[in-house]
């Protein structure tokens, strides 16, 4: 028997980095053939490991990105301890070197310390790079997280400590210190920079920072619950939108990592999802933006945005390969390479491909080279003083006097005012008869200023304007407006179904009968029970209600009542559907209490063989939508058309009405899940305070 790997919030591969010299010279890489599509990961040929990824485009014209330190090699033999890549397409990279070296390393860090979670800027003429020290020299203790920030005058370095922590180590309320981590700057379009963290011990928080970027101002803002960690901020259409990443980190082929986000009309919040729920409740909102699907890549967070020439907006991530997850000959050191994905905004809301998730190849690539468009147009130029900017298609955009301009052909002019005279990008958009103009520091989804303007006749030449450097042109992009179909919901079939009308109906079989489940008015009455499917000495004692499931798609759906409330500590008093085919291979789908928080879980068990190691066992969850005192919960099942495994996607709501999809995980082909209801979680401490919850079934329903 092989161990088990259970949720785990820090891959413990983290700290086993190689170490190198630092701002090391680029090495050659041979240039990308021409293509219209690109395979995941990006990062394929360059490093087998590449977290947290951020990216910036250089005033030089290549892409660059960041990563956590770890292996570059499938077998781990080498590594820096904080990885820089450069691209001309984003989809083919190679190998700038590392950040931290001995001539540079932060005197503050400890030299135990690893360089966690980078999050790359380009302020006010340098750039300015974020990190997570786990370890310092500030406090006595280890595990006191910070983050820091360097500053080079190029995407490749040298990089420059700013000689202390930019947010110091934070005690915790339980003892120890918060995680301190996953930084991510923000600047608005008045001027004002912001800084978020955060992750589970803790939650997301923000603080204002000073003009350079370097050092903190004022009081801490908890934005986000500590659901969530990686944070990235960006302000689309008037709405500040924080994407978060949720749930497991680092389980193998379990992991459920995935990203969410909320919006606001400010940077301080509250931010909430499309349904309103706040991202800083117990019951805590977060509309999906990516997460598995049923191909290879399960893990899908830790994100940043990148735009291309002609301004689509990319979503870059990181992943989990869950049929080869590890380094090879081993069974819990994480592979984490770095997916490229189409954001999509549809309905005011950003989503990955349409909503279809993440790719394993897209027949469309980025765009990142020049060309000669005939139609809608989208032209771009670095600027350093006034006069500098582009011009396309019979409208003009330049920085004068401290102004973003706009002028077209027909006679019109408007103008803002720049709340900052710094160096950044004009950018000039012409769609149909709509000129647009922006001007941003670092292209980052955080404009000083937008401005837009009719033009009556579109023509004319593209060009830089002055000295502007870097100039590219570019068809603008055609933006996705439709979102990917959600599963269709059928009749309901009698054969599986049960309306807990007369007792439990027929087809039911119980693996372990529970005494304290009842059918009565209507419903399933069922007290969660202590004993658990992922506790290795109760789970062959817990208490399944199960059926066959019928063949082909279907959709199976379940209204719950759990009387957990919200915001007491109840764990893990939980209740809701099932798929089983054994003890170390199941699927549950539950509103959850874990800690303060309430959250819809769809967990999932198995086996796994590693390449060239032992099995293990492992257990991981990705996280649906929000519960509320009565739940609808929904699984919808079909076969994988490659693989033929058994595929689940999971989805919620709190009112039957408006459904939330999510996460998808997949049983082996060949086997014969079977489906049904789970009513466990409990705990002797909490049943002491709180005694045990009662879940009630309201009704199973099998569409067809």
């Amino acid at each position: 028997m092989g161990t088990v790997i259970r949720l785990s919030l820090l891959a413990a591969g983290l700290t086993l980095l190689a170490t190198s010299v630092a701002h090391a010279a680029p090495v050659p890489h041979a240039a990308a053939p021409p293509s219209t599509g690109y395979a995941n990961p990006v990062t394929a040929g360059y490093s087998a490991d590449f977290p947290d990824p951020s990216m910036i485009k250089g005033r030089d014209g290549w892409w660059y990105a960041y990563s956590t330190g770890g292996p570059y090699a499938k077998d781990g033999h080498d590594g820096d301890s904080y990885k820089i890549a450069r691209s001309r397409d984003l989809t083919h990279w190679e190998k700038v070197g590392s950040v931290f070296g001995a001539d540079n390393r932060p005197t503050w860090a400890d030299p135990t310390s690893g360089f966690w979670a980078p999050d790359i800027r380009y302020v006010d003429g340098k750039y300015v790079l974020y990190f997570t020290v786990h370890n310092t020299t500030t406090t006595p203790d280890n595990w006191d997280y910070a983050i820091g920030a360097a500053t080079a005058p190029t995407p490749a370095g040298p990089w420059t400590d700013s000689g202390a922590p930019v947010v110091a180590p934070r005690p915790a309320s339980g003892g120890g210190f918060q995680w301190t981590i996953d930084p991510a700057e923000f600047t608005d379009t008045d001027g004002t920079r912001y800084l978020y963290w955060g992750s589970y011990n803790g939650g997301i928080h923000v603080v204002r920072l000073t003009a350079d970027g370097l050092r903190t101002v004022g009081a801490v803002t908890d934005v986000a619950r500590d659901r969530f960690e990686g944070p990235y901020v960006v302000k689309h259409d008037g709405y500040y939108y924080l994407f978060g990443s949720s749930s497991n980190c680092c389980a193998g082929p379990t992991t459920g990592y995935a990203v969410f986000a909320g919006r606001s009309r400010s940077p301080l919040g509250p931010f909430v999802d499309r349904l309103g729920n706040d991202l800083n409740a117990s019951r805590t909102g977060g509309t999906p933006v990516v997460a598995s699907n049923g191909n290879r890549w399960v893990g899908t967070g830790h994100s940043s945005i990148v735009t291309d020439l002609s301004g689509q907006q990319w979503f870059a991530y990181h992943a989990v390969d869950r049929t080869d997850p590890f380094v090879t000959n081993s069974n819990g050191w994480l592979l984490r390479p770095m997916l490229l994905d189409r954001l999509d905004w549809i309905d005011g809301w950003p989503t990955v491909n349409a909503g279809t998730g993440p790719s394993e190849s897209s027949k469309i690539a980025p765009v990142t080279t020049s060309g000669a468009p005939a139609g809608d147009v989208r032209a771009e130029a670095d600027v350093s003083v006034s006069s500098q900017g582009v011009t396309a298609r019979g409208a003009t955009a330049v920085i004068a006097n401290g102004q973003l301009r706009l002028t077209t052909s027909s006679g019109f002019t408007r103008t803002a005012q720049l709340p900052l005279k710094v160096p950044g990008t004009v950018s000039l958009e012409v769609r149909g008869h709509q000129a647009t103009a922006e001007f941003s520091e670092d292209r980052l989804g955080d404009p000083l200023a937008t401005i837009a303007l009719p033009v009556a006749r579109p023509a004319g030449s593209a060009g830089p304007v002055g000295a502007a450097g870097n100039f590219s042109v570019a068809p603008l992009y055609k933006p996705v407006t439709r979102a990917a179909p959600t599963p269709r919901i059928g009749r309901v079939d009698q054969q599986y179904s049960d309306e807990f009308t007369r007792g439990l109906g027929s087809g039911w079989t119980w693996r372990n009968t529970s005494a304290d489940a009842t059918v009565s008015n209507g419903a399933l009455q069922w007290k969660t029970e202590t004993n658990d499917l992922t506790d290795n000495n109760t789970a062959s004692k817990a208490s399944l209600l199960l059926r066959d499931q019928p063949t082909g798609d279907f959709v199976v759906e379940t209204k719950l009542k759990l009387d957990v409330g919200t915001d007491t500590v109840r764990n893990y008093q939980q209740a809701g559907l099932l798929v089983y085919l054994d003890d170390e291979n199941w699927m549950r789908l539950d509103h959850v209490a874990g800690g303060t928080g309430r959250f819809v879980e769809f967990g999932k068990r198995m086996r796994f063989t590693p390449v060239g190691a032992p099995s293990v066992v492992t257990f991981g969850g990705a996280m649906i939508g929000p519960p509320a005192e009565t739940t609808w919960l929904r699984l919808a099942h079909d076969v994988v058309p490659q693989t033929g495994e058994h595929r689940y996607r999971a989805a919620s709501s709190t009112d039957g009405k408006h459904w939330v999809w999510g996460a998808a995980w997949t049983l082996p082909a060949g086997t014969t899940p079977r489906i049904g209801l789970v009513s466990q979680g409990s705990s002797a401490q909490t049943e002491t305070q709180y005694g045990k919850a009662t879940a009630q079934f309201e009704y199973f329903r099998v569409t067809r």
